[in-house]
């Protein structure tokens, strides 16, 4: 009876494994579209399985049926790994390429009214200013074709400045979910080990929760991983501990006061009122070497730069420092934003600044002919001499004048100061000095008129004025980025507003009141002289023209490497995927067969139980 009474165990056994298996199975294909979601699949194990007897040939064994051992959790792990390293790489070109596009749309040149329709324009208004400078059609023109350009220029720079804008809102969100998913996982892995202490029962849905959000990490930064016996999983970020069994480590933002950009940075390494800070992202060695071209954040801080880009950032650099960085800076040719604002303002001061000298022409004082008609009383300088800023304004063993300026305070006029060039001085109709320019600083005047006083051949007391040429000060645009009003740069820029009111005032008489051909020409001939470079690796020397080309095709030709980058890694991501999903991923055409197959070892047990009871009824009915 008692191995009757057993069949039955045998018979509910089997009918509770495949009811647990059709239960699995269901809920396969309820989440066959929940993302995330890994498949679960049942394995089955006896139930006190026992050998007995001694017997030497067919020994006996006696069980009471199945039950489930486990319900795997199907992972491959390398599979895993391999997703996240090229999920993460394909959003870190990605969002190269996606910049790239933003500058594309900004310059226009696939459609709408280009920026180098401008250069165009304000070309064929000095063609036509070359033709007569004298004509007042002519001289509308340039006013107000420069104009255009200004304004032009301005509102592509001002879409990258945007842009960068945009990329730093980005930075800031990324960040914060990054820390968000540390959290969550942090959350996720005691409550995964606090379900899995009893060593009875997986924690799947909490697992498939944990992987998604790694799988989103990943994508954000680089990161390595691994999972301890308990069901801890342990995390680094950027090499540096994001999370263990203990703690989830935050990551901070510092914000630059002027530009508002921010920079991400571990809290725990770091001591913000010391200001000492230790920065998550490493963007001055890029390399798919080494693993270090992964992460958005990382693309979206290496694409937005570390500040708004003048042509004072790349003016002067070694081919070395451009693609390799100086100091604590990134390469600025890593950085398609930085970089195309310099380039583009380098090409705006060359050309705005050429075309002044010609309109407005400087010298060095020792070789203008006012300056040195004061040669007697000239002193020398038995040692350096500095402003109140500490700025050398002449140098030991130079000769000077000490002048004043507006204010009565000194002014001192070295040999090497660079003055307003009087005997090639250019009028306007008004025929006043100093000859205006065209384009203007928005921060100060083109010159500073200073005062000499002396005494003439007659005993006579007189002032003669000096216009001093006020230099461009790049260390303004160091110590502020966004206040360039001392330089030629794009944001600084305005056409003079002496010109606007009225274009005759624009250079085009010589002193005996001759038109100015030879200026005219020299202007028109700027476009053609072959004496720029693109940037510290372009070799070959182009005009304004070719410079403008060069600039547009340089950033088509990233864009269409990032693109090639991006699809290739697009391709790679879905093919790892594809197949990672044949062994996490609900089938449904296999779980289908897997209920089938569970139906009717249902009805199996069903039928064994239904048969076991009648022989028991029987054999009880028959004693």
């Amino acid at each position: 009876m008692a191995n009757g009474f057993g069949s039955l165990y045998v018979g509910a056994s089997g009918l509770r494994g495949a009811q647990n298996a059709l239960n699995v199975v269901a809920n396969n294909l309820s989440n066959i579209d929940t993302t995330g979601y890994v498949r679960q699949q049942v394995i089955f194990e006896d139930v006190n399985y026992n050998y007995f007897g001694n017997a030497a040939v067919s020994p006996q064994y006696s069980g009471l049926g199945v039950d489930i051992g486990d319900v795997v959790h199907a992972r491959d792990r390398f599979l895993d790994q391999s997703y996240r390293l090229e999920n993460g790489r394909y959003s870190f070109y990605s969002s190269q390429y996606e910049a790239s596009c933003e500058l594309e749309t900004l310059l226009q040149e696939t459609g709408g009214i280009s920026f180098s329709e401008s250069i165009k324009d304000l070309y064929s208004a000095f063609a036509e200013f070359q033709k007569d400078p004298s004509d007042t059609v002519n001289l509308n023109l340039v006013a107000q074709k420069a104009s255009l350009f200004i304004v032009r220029a301005q509102n592509v720079y001002q879409g990258m400045k945007d842009y960068q804008t945009n990329i730093n809102t980005k930075i800031t969100n990324d960040v914060k979910r990054i820390n968000e998913i540390g959290k969550s996982i942090y959350e996720l892995n005691h409550e995964i080990q606090r379900v899995e202490a009893g060593k009875t029962e997986t924690a799947m849905t909490l697992r498939d929760e944990r992987d998604a959000l790694i799988d989103e990490l990943s994508g954000l930064a680089r990161i390595e991983y691994k999972e301890l016996p308990d069901g801890i999983v342990k995390i680094k970020l950027e090499g540096t501990d994001f999370l263990n069994e203990s703690q989830c480590y935050q990551i901070g933002l510092r914000r630059d006061a002027i530009t508002g950009f921010v920079d991400p940075y571990w809290e725990q390494l770091s001591s913000p009122v010391a200001e000492n800070y230790y920065d998550v992202f490493n963007t001055k060695n890029i390399s798919a070497l080494s693993n270090s071209d992964v992460g958005e954040v990382k693309s979206l801080l290496l694409a937005r730069g570390d500040s708004v880009a003048t042509y004072v950032d790349i003016d002067g650099l070694t081919p070395e420092q451009y693609n390799k960085g100086m100091g604590e800076k990134a390469a600025l040719s890593n950085s398609i934003m930085m970089n195309a604002q310099a380039e583009l303002d380098s090409m705006i001061h060359s050309l705005v600044t050429a075309i002044n000298d010609l309109l407005s022409p400087i010298t060095q004082a020792e070789n203008d002919s006012t300056y040195n008609k004061f040669e007697s009383d000239k002193q020398t300088a038995a040692d350096d001499i500095k402003d109140e800023e500490g700025n050398i304004v002449v140098k030991k063993g130079e000769k000077y004048l000490v002048a004043k300026d507006s204010s009565g305070k000194d002014f001192y006029i070295s040999d090497s100061t660079r003055v307003m060039d009087s005997d090639k001085a250019l009028f306007g109709s008004d025929g006043k000095l100093p000859p205006r320019e065209l384009f203007s600083r928005t921060g100060c005047d083109r010159y500073n008129e200073v005062f000499y006083t002396y005494t003439d051949t007659d005993g006579n007391t007189k002032t003669q004025s000096i216009y001093v040429y006020n230099e461009e000060d790049k260390m303004d645009n160091i110590d502020d980025m966004l206040d360039t009003s001392l330089c030629y740069t794009i944001s600084a820029l305005t056409v003079n507003k002496d010109v606007v009111e009225d274009s005759s005032l624009i250079p085009h008489k010589t002193a005996n009141e001759n038109i100015a051909y030879s200026m005219a020409d020299s202007i028109y001939n700027l476009w053609e002289e072959r004496g720029f470079t693109l940037n510290p690796n372009d070799t070959t020397p182009c005009s304004y023209s070719e410079f403008y080309a060069k600039m547009v095709g340089q950033i088509a030709t990233s864009g269409s490497v990032y693109k090639t980058m991006t699809d290739s890694l697009k391709g790679t991501v879905d093919s790892v995927e594809s197949s990672r999903q044949a062994v996490i991923g609900v089938s449904s055409d296999e779980e289908l067969v897997s209920l089938i197959k569970y139906q009717n070892a249902y009805n199996a047990a069903s039928r064994y139980i239904n048969t076991v009871s009648t022989m028991i009824d029987t054999l009880i009915s028959s004693l």
